[in-house]
C-alpha cells in the first residue's frame, strides 16, 4: 500500500557520503527510495564498495527508517560506449555532461515506470558538480518521461559540510574520485 502522507521520491545516489545530508534534509518531506544507478563507477569492486556503504548508511542512520534502496545491474559498458570518444575531456567537461545525462535519464525513466511522484539526484551536493547543469538535464528528462524533477543545489546551506560530518558520524567510506577512470587511462 502506497504511503500517501508524503510524496514518493526516487533519489539518484552516487555514494553514501553524498546521500547522507540530502536524505537527512529530504526525508522530512518525502518517502525516499535511493536509486543506485552508476555505470560510470570503475572498477566493479569500487561499485560494490559504494553500494555496500549505501546499505550500511540505511541501516545505521537515525533518519532512514522508511528509506529503501533500489539496486541496479552494473553495466559499465553502457557508460564507456557513450564517453570513450571524450576520454581526453577534463572533469566537468563534455564527458561529465554525457554521464549526468545517462544517469538522470535512467532515473527519470524508472521514476515514471515505478510511479514515483518526484525524482532528483544527490550529485549537486559535490563541490565540483555543476548544479545548474544537473537541473537543466533533470528538467529535460522530466519532460521526456512526464515525471516531476526536484531542482536543487544540495551543496548550499552547508550541505556538503553536513555530508562530511554525517560520513564521519556513521563511519562511511569516502572515495576520492567520482567513479570515472576513463579520463585517467
Amino acid at each position: 500500500m502506497k504511503d500517501i502522507s508524503k510524496p514518493s521520491l526516487l533519489l539518484h545516489c552516487c555514494c553514501a557520503p553524498c546521500a547522507c545530508s540530502v536524505v537527512e534534509q529530504l526525508s522530512k518531506e518525502y518517502k525516499i527510495a535511493l536509486f543506485f544507478y552508476n555505470p560510470n563507477i570503475e572498477p566493479h569492486e569500487e561499485y560494490i564498495k559504494r553500494e555496500v556503504e549505501l546499505k550500511k548508511f540505511i541501516d545505521v542512520s537515525s533518519f532512514t527508517q522508511d528509506v529503501r534502496l533500489v539496486e541496479c545491474e552494473y553495466d559499465n559498458d553502457i557508460f564507456v560506449g557513450n564517453v570513450l570518444s571524450l576520454r581526453d575531456q577534463p572533469e566537468n567537461g563534455a564527458r561529465c555532461n554525457v554521464c549526468f545525462d545517462l544517469r538522470l535519464d535512467e532515473t527519470a525513466r524508472r521514476a515514471k515506470e515505478d510511479s514515483f511522484d518526484v525524482f532528483t539526484t544527490t550529485l549537486s551536493v559535490g563541490p565540483r558538480k555543476n548544479a545548474k547543469l544537473l537541473n537543466e538535464i533533470g528538467l529535460k528528462v522530466s519532460k521526456k518521461y512526464s515525471v516531476t524533477y526536484l531542482e536543487a543545489d544540495f551543496k548550499k546551506r552547508d550541505g556538503y559540510k553536513r555530508s562530511i560530518e554525517l560520513s564521519k558520524q556513521y563511519g562511511l567510506y569516502r572515495q576520492n574520485y567520482c567513479g570515472c577512470l576513463i579520463g585517467h587511462l
